[in-house]
């Protein structure tokens, strides 16, 4: 598991692309924020998480079942990983920011994204 990339993730950047191609400018990574955010833009107040579909439990979604060998292990670990989202995202709106949460899956199409940023952006 030490291979696996945990900042600059191939959707990670291209969310990051399609942001600053739109005009948004962001800060990556913020620390001192809950959950480390991947992407934060302080003008609009908004923290963005890019989370992969089986890291993070994307529910029905074809990329995220659990494998078939040491599935309590997996479950734990995979749990785990979903109530601390849970909980930075709480800690993140309890200090009046605005969260969203864009799945590996969802990358896949320009047009999804933009749409997430359009319902954050506009409220």
């Amino acid at each position: 598991m030490q291979a696996v990339k945990q900042k600059n993730t191939k959707p990670e950047v291209l969310v990051r692309k399609l942001l600053h191609s739109l005009g948004y400018r962001f800060r990556i990574h913020k620390k001192g924020l809950p959950g480390t955010p991947d992407i934060v833009l302080p003008k609009y107040k908004t923290c963005i998480f890019v989370h992969g579909c089986f890291w993070h439990h994307h529910k029905d979604c074809k990329r995220s079942p659990l494998p078939k060998t040491n599935t309590s292990f997996w479950e734990n670990k995979i749990m785990r990983n979903v109530a601390r989202d849970k909980k930075h995202i709480e800690d993140l709106q309890r200090l009046g920011w605005k969260v969203l949460v864009i799945w590996e899956c969802e990358t896949k199409s320009a047009k999804a994204i933009q749409s997430k940023f359009l319902e954050v952006f506009k409220s």
